[in-house]
Order: C-alpha cells, then structure tokens, then sequence
C-alpha cells in the first residue's frame, strides 16, 4: 500500500468510528432510522468522504433525449458521442429508429444527430485527422428457436470453374438432390473462380479448389416437415450449361434453430466538428461486433464478427486505408473471437489479451499472445489464470504507456455461462519472456468490469456483474482505484447504477469519468421479470478533484510533432511533477482499445513548462489527444488537446 493510500484509509476509518461511537449512545429506533438512506447521503456528501473516496452523480437527460446507449467515443470538441443505434430494441430495428446524440459535458447540451445505418453493435476507433472511424452493425435481429418459423440457415456455393466468377442473385433457389427440400436465398452472393492448383516440382495440373460464396437460405414454407437432418448436395435453378455443372451448393442441417445477428458493411467517418457521418467505402465483410485496432502505418484493422449470414467471419480481417477510405483484405486468415482486445505494442505488432464479448468457438482464437500481421504469426503468452473465463473481461494497458504492462480484469465463461472470475492478471510485453502473473484479486467474480484511466496514472476499475447480464440481481456497485506503482486496489465511493452488459466508461477532459448503458436480462432476482436498458449517465468525480487547488495549463501548440516539444503556462509549474498524455476513449462491450497514457518528458522555467513528444509511432499514434498536467499532490490539470501530426 502507497503512502497516500494509506493515509485515505486511515482517514475513512476515523470518520467512520467517530460516526458510530456518536450514534452509539442514541437510541435504537432513531438510529435504525436514521441508518438508511438519508445517513447514507450525509455520510457520502461530507467534504471529508469525497476527498478520500469520490463522489458519483447521475445524469438523467430530458426524456426527449434519453436513448438506450451502446457505444460512446469523446470527441476532440470535449464532447461525448453517444451511439445506440437500434439499441437492442427490434421495434426501433423494424421501424428503423437510429439514434445518436451529442453531449457537451461542461455545457450539458444534447444534441441529436441523424444516424444512417443501424450502429448497434458496431466496431469505431479514433483516426489521425480526429474522425471517429465506425465500421459494421445490425442487419438482422437475431431469432431465439421457438420464434423461427421458417427451416434455415448457411449454404456455401461451391464454382468449379477457374475462368470466371459466378453472381447468384437474391431469390435463387436450391432444391436438395438427395432430400428434394428446397430453399432460398435471401441476399445475393459472388462465387470466386476455382483456383488451378499445380505439382510444385514437376508443374503438372492437380486439380481446381473450387471457390466459395456463403449466404443464408430459407424455406418457402413454415413448418418443420421442411427442415433437413443431414448435409446435401443442391441443384442451383436458373443455371445451365457448364454454370449449372461447375456451381452447386453444399448445406449441413437446415433447420428451425436459433438464427444468430447478422452485420452490415457500412462504414461511416463521424467528424466531430460537422458532427455529423460521412460514408466510406463499405467492408468486404459484413461485421456485427467487430474490433477496429490502429496498426503502425496508421492504416485501421478490423477484425472478427458475425456476417451478413450470422456467422463468425471465418478469419478474413481487412484494412481500411484513411487516406484512399478503401478496405482491402489482410493476405493472411486468423480467427478470433468477437470483439477481440487488440492492442498495437511498441514494435508494431498486436497483442490480444485474450478478452472478448459473446460470439465464436470456445476453442478457436481465444489463447492470448502476440500477433505479427503482416507475416501470421502468433506468439501464445503462457500463464493465464481462469483462462476459460475471458469472455466479458476487460484490458487495459497500464500507465505510462511507455512500460507495456497489460491487465486483464475478470471476465466470466463462454456464452450466457454463470462463471465468473475474481482474477486480475498482469503481463509485462518488454520481459524477456512475457508471462501472465495473478495481480490483486477482486471482491466478487466479475463480468463486464470497466477500466478508465486516469491522469494521476490510477485505473478506476467499476461495475459489472457476477452472473451473465446481470442475472439474479447480480451488479456489482463496488469501485476501486488501482495503483501501478504499488499493484494495489484502494476501495473509493460505490457508484449508485448497476453496469453490466452494454456499458462503458470513458476518462473526460476536466478529470472526470463517465459511465453509460446496461441492460440486465431481467429486473428482478428471481429472474422472472424483464430488464430495462439503463438511460442515466453516471459521473464520477476522482478524490483529486476535491483537494484545495489544481494547476492549470494554457498557451502552448495545438501540434506537436514526435520529438519535438512544446511550451505551456502554468502557475503551479515549480511543483508539475508528471505530464501524461491521453489518448480519448472509444468505448463499447468492455472493449476500448484506444486509451493508454503516454508519460512525457518535460522541463520546468518560471511558469513554463516545456513538453518533449516520444518518438515512437507505435507508441503516439497520429491523432488528438489530452495533455495533463499533474502536481506534488497527484492532482491533475484539465486537459488541453493536442494534435500529434
């Protein structure tokens, strides 16, 4: 435990007993009264308590405004997009209600933004130029099996024909030439041309690996006599000549399953400044819950998800170019799970932590380690503790930035599972042979932590449940501050929502946190009563923000390149003694691979503070970012925003 620490529990534990031995002699039903909700008000409002603990208030918009909130991103502006989309809600999906809102945090104006495509359960990351790059969301609703009414599901188009591709149109039908059933497709699909494969040494021809196309196919009629049980062969009406023998179609059971959500391909650029979305080049695949990483040229991969059929997508990751907003396919396939935690390291590679959020193979894609793009790569990091209960556990890289230590915060089993870990685990990337080793342990097992950074180089970990979405009354209302330097929890002040699935946080320029969503199963212990998406905005305000004073900064360059350095005013410069530079958040599904602070050198004259930029691309990816200052106390600035180029 770090000295501040210690002092703040001391602290706490003095009001605490001076409280009790006042009431002591009072008598009982006065002090049973007394001893609920209002004591609890007092006692969390006194100046003392905040200063150790913090302080959350809810935010409750205007009706008119409130959305039920998926994914949220800070802004170079200093406000907060606010993305819900559909928001897990199939009347909004069936009548193509999409919302997004703009926040102002300081101002407290909303704003409503057109919303073009359903954005729910999309992927985003922050770009250089100070867009937010947002990428995939819903096509289809998923159907839980007693709502299918019609047989389906996955057809792959084989083309036998090395010449030329084949294009089936939306509405062609395959018959079974074993069973006779017959089904349709619902979107249309391009089949690649075979690819000619030859003898490496001698040259002589082999064969032709016929090329594939996947789509969704349904019965014409309900019903379960039109369901299959086995895999078949089916004839393609409408093709004759040589594309009725080179093209066919091959399905495994077609039945009145569960069909799963299935994506889109729309991508949107949303500029902070029009605040509005601009439409790029869509994917090559259609993603539903993807992860969009920055990689070392700037350039964005996007990764995983369910397809426009409502599979996952078979490894086929892409690129997006934001100078050319083209997407063209990585050369190699490697599968994870949905929403991956991918982080880009220091010599340009990705680490994957191992998290993820809902979808694929319990035994595909789910080992952590380090991936090599460009040559596939993938280095497994051993040591993992509860490693089949990294579903739903959150990441977060560390401060300073410049060490590379990663933690990994509970996280629960695969699918709708009740498990749920108490584990952190720490990784060091710039040990020899990197290792994951257990860090404190949390109070409870825990899906869906969040993990906010702050500028005093804490982690504020909060929220989540034991149980799948909440399940049982299981949010947990406990936050904790984690201290690096010491590899410590410190209790601090309970938030008063419950968070659990669809939620997040994100660090605000004035040293704020702010936390948004959730959507338990249901809303009550016994789980027989449906939940409510969580509408209220929940801030918390850190205990460095209730000291006597801060230091301010101001002046200096909007720009500074890697390298170069810059100069700032502040009063309080004899006694800066950090300056941290923070990425802005984007947030959704405990998965924000954006944030991280970067430790900067600096140097003090008078009232000038001079900043030094790192180097390292890899490590100050081009963009904005939040340059605070901190003092001899821990107490940081607000923000000023800073463009490196």
């Amino acid at each position: 435990m770090n000295d501040r620490a210690g002092r703040r529990r001391a602290r706490r534990l003095a009001i605490g007993t001076a409280v009790v031995l006042a009431l002591a002699g009072m008598n009982g039903p006065w002090l049973y009264r007394f001893g609920t909700a209002k004591y609890h008000q007092y006692q969390i409002n006194k100046p003392e308590y905040k200063a150790a603990n913090g302080k959350w208030e809810i935010v409750q918009f205007p009706k008119e405004y409130r959305q039920n909130t998926i994914h949220a991103a800070l802004l170079r502006t200093g406000k907060v997009l606010l993305v819900a989309g559909s928001g897990n809600n199939q009347d909004n999906f069936d009548a193509k209600r999409f919302d997004t809102r703009i926040w102002d945090p300081v101002k407290g104006t909303i704003k409503k933004v057109p919303t073009p495509s359903d954005l729910f359960c999309t992927g985003h990351t922050q770009l250089a130029n100070g867009n937010l790059l947002i990428a995939g969301g819903t096509k289809r609703y998923e159907k839980l099996k007693g709502d299918v009414t019609k047989a389906g599901g996955l057809m792959i188009v084989h083309n036998e024909n090395p010449d030329k591709p084949i294009t089936l149109p939306a509405g062609t039908t395959f018959t079974g030439k074993e069973g006779g059933k017959t089904f349709v497709s619902k979107d249309p699909v391009v089949v690649e041309r075979a690819t000619k494969v030859f003898d490496k040494k001698t040259g002589k021809f082999l064969r032709n690996d016929p090329g594939l196309g996947r789509i969704y196919v349904e019965a014409q009629k309900s019903g379960r006599k039109y369901e299959t049980g086995t895999q078949d062969n089916y004839r393609i009406h409408g093709l004759t000549g040589a594309d009725a023998r080179n093209t066919y179609g091959i399905a495994q059971k077609l039945a009145l399953d569960k069909k799963d959500f299935q994506g889109i391909r729309d991508a949107f650029e949303f500029d902070p400044v029009a605040e509005k979305y601009i439409k790029v080049d869509p994917m090559k695949e259609a993603r539903w819950y993807p992860t969009l990483t920055t990689l070392s040229d700037g350039k964005i991969l996007s990764v995983s998800g369910l397809d426009d059929i409502g599979q996952l997508v078979p490894g086929k990751n892409e690129v997006f170019d934001p100078k050319t907003k083209k997407w063209t396919y990585t050369p190699r396939i490697r599968q994870f799970p949905t929403y991956p935690a991918l982080f880009l390291m220091q010599n340009g590679k990705i680490f994957y932590s191992g998290s993820n959020a809902g979808y694929g193979p319990d035994n595909v894609g789910r080992d952590p380690g380090i991936w090599d793009v460009a040559s596939n790569r993938f280095t497994k990091i051993p040591g993992l503790s509860d490693a089949k209960e990294m579903e739903t556990s959150g990441t977060v890289l560390l401060p300073p930035a410049q060490d590379e230590k990663f933690m990994v915060i509970g996280g629960g089993g695969v699918g709708e599972s009740a498990q749920s870990s108490n584990r952190t685990r720490i990784v060091d990337l710039k040990a020899d042979s990197p290792r994951f080793v257990d860090g404190p342990t949390l109070e409870k097992g825990t899906r869906y932590p969040q993990a906010s950074i702050l500028p005093d180089d804490s982690v504020l970990v909060s929220g989540g449940s034991q149980d799948y979405r909440g399940r049982g009354n299981s949010n947990i209302l406990q936050a904790r501050l984690y201290h690096p330097d010491t590899n410590t929890f410190e209790s601090v002040a309970d938030p008063l929502v419950g968070r659990n699935y669809h939620s997040g946080s994100l660090l605000l320029p004035d040293g704020r946190v702010m936390f948004f969503g959730s959507d338990s199963l249901y809303g009550d212990a016994a789980n027989t009563k449906p939940g409510v998406f969580e509408q209220r905005i929940e801030i918390y305000t850190p205990p460095y923000l209730y000291r006597d004073s801060r230091p301010s900064l101001s002046g200096g360059p909007q720009t500074i390149a890697r390298g170069a350095s810059g100069t700032f005013t502040s009063p309080q410069a004899s006694v800066i003694k950090k300056v941290r530079l923070i990425r802005p958040s984007a947030s959704t599904h405990v998965t924000d691979v954006d944030q991280r602070s970067v430790e900067m050198k600096f140097t003090v004259s008078g009232d000038k503070v001079k900043v030094t930029m790192p180097g390292n691309k890899n490590l100050v990816q081009s963009g904005w970012y939040m340059l605070f200052v901190d003092d001899d106390q821990g107490t940081p600035s607000k923000a000023q925003w800073v463009r490196v180029p």
